[in-house]
């Protein structure tokens, strides 16, 4: 890299690094919690549709349909729902309209490592607040001296990776010691279990909330995640977003969303049958020793106490299978997986016996 050709802040940036996408075939993917069941066959119908007609022309870049339909399903109104282009887009454009308040952004030291990045290319300095024992997070640590004293509160609910979830009375205690910072809470893994901290947003002009459509509504290669606040807070992630892309849903993204929100039933037959498979599958790790942390999430997270994470992930690679492996510190010896098909549960468990008595 030559330095007179780049930003300076561009070399000390430490990017996020996504969970591997294999070019190999065959593979059990269990490392990026995607949703193992194809999106409703209305979405299948409703992007052929939409790819028949309009492509030379740009899609609506307020996405008003889409966001009456994510209105409808909360019972918010149209103004206060934001869209992005995947909710990683919609934290960007929070993390540049409400955090940059020269005082730190309070976050778990144990969370969604984008965080962190988005400080780094925002210039926010991030402060990280230790998860307790068990891996849990306590809102009282939360609380500081004076509410100035922050540029606001991220948390993700049902946390990542550890996909423990926090009661929704948690989430509004950390909104009133907070009244003047924005709290977002992001909500990716919240139809697996979670309490959506929705219906708080008339009640608290501080909360963001923040969703995808990547992993309940199994639409992670179409990329559509949005924000749900008051209109204040909408207007102001319209402003960022209009000052860096103002059309960031496609005809396609726009209308196959409104279609998964329209099939409610397919929608609920797919969790319900990703939760059941969870379940499942943490019965049949505690048979194989790993002590598993409680999960409202399409991931569990899971550790054995006689072998290493970075080993067992490897060996299940070489076994055609492949899980997500942190080298953290304090959760180096676990392994986030994605809760798959119960045939995919089924390879995963057989090939992790083997590892497991093959080191007995």
């Amino acid at each position: 890299m030559n330095p007179q050709l780049i930003s300076p802040i561009v070399g000390q940036l430490v990017p996020y690094v996504p969970g591997e996408q294999p070019k190999v075939a065959n593979l059990v993917k269990l490392n990026t919690n995607e949703n193992p069941y194809p999106p409703s066959p209305r979405v299948v119908s409703a992007i052929s549709q939409a790819a028949q007609q309009g492509l030379q022309l740009y899609p609506d870049p307020d996405g008003t349909v889409l966001r009456q339909a994510i209105a409808n399903n909360f019972g918010l109104k149209p103004q206060q729902v934001f869209l992005g282009n995947g909710s990683d887009e919609v934290l960007a454009h929070a993390f540049f309209a409400f955090f940059q308040q020269n005082c730190p952004l309070l976050m778990p030291d144990i969370s969604y490592s984008f965080y962190k990045v988005y400080c780094g290319l925002y210039g926010i300095a991030a402060h990280t607040v230790p998860l307790r024992e068990g891996l849990q997070l306590h809102v009282a640590d939360y609380a500081c001296a004076a509410d100035q004293s922050v540029a606001g509160v991220v948390i993700a609910n049902p946390n990542a990776p550890t996909g423990i979830g926090l009661p929704l009375a948690d989430i509004e205690t950390l909104l009133q010691m907070h009244p003047n910072r924005v709290v977002l809470i992001d909500e990716a893994y919240v139809d697996f279990g979670g309490q959506t901290a929705m219906a708080l947003i008339d009640r608290y002009p501080n909360l963001l909330v923040v969703h995808t459509l990547s992993k309940s509504r199994s639409l992670a290669g179409l990329r559509i995640g949005y924000a749900c606040g008051q209109a204040h807070l909408i207007e102001a992630l319209n402003r960022v977003k209009n000052s860096f892309n103002s059309y960031p849903l496609d005809r396609l993204a726009l209308a196959g969303g409104v279609a998964a929100f329209e099939d409610q039933p397919y929608f609920e037959q797919t969790r319900q049958a990703v939760m059941s498979s969870r379940e499942g599958l943490v019965l049949a790790l505690e048979d194989l020793g790993f002590v598993v942390l409680p999960s409202q999430t399409n991931f569990v997270f899971a550790r054995h106490p006689g072998h290493a994470g970075a080993e067992l992930a490897a060996g299940l690679r070489a076994q055609g299978v492949l899980v997500r492996h942190f080298k953290q510190p304090r959760i180096d010896p676990f392994l986030r997986i994605s809760v798959g098909t119960p045939a995919q549960c089924e390879q995963l468990v057989k090939a992790l016996a083997q590892l497991v008595n093959a080191q007995a």
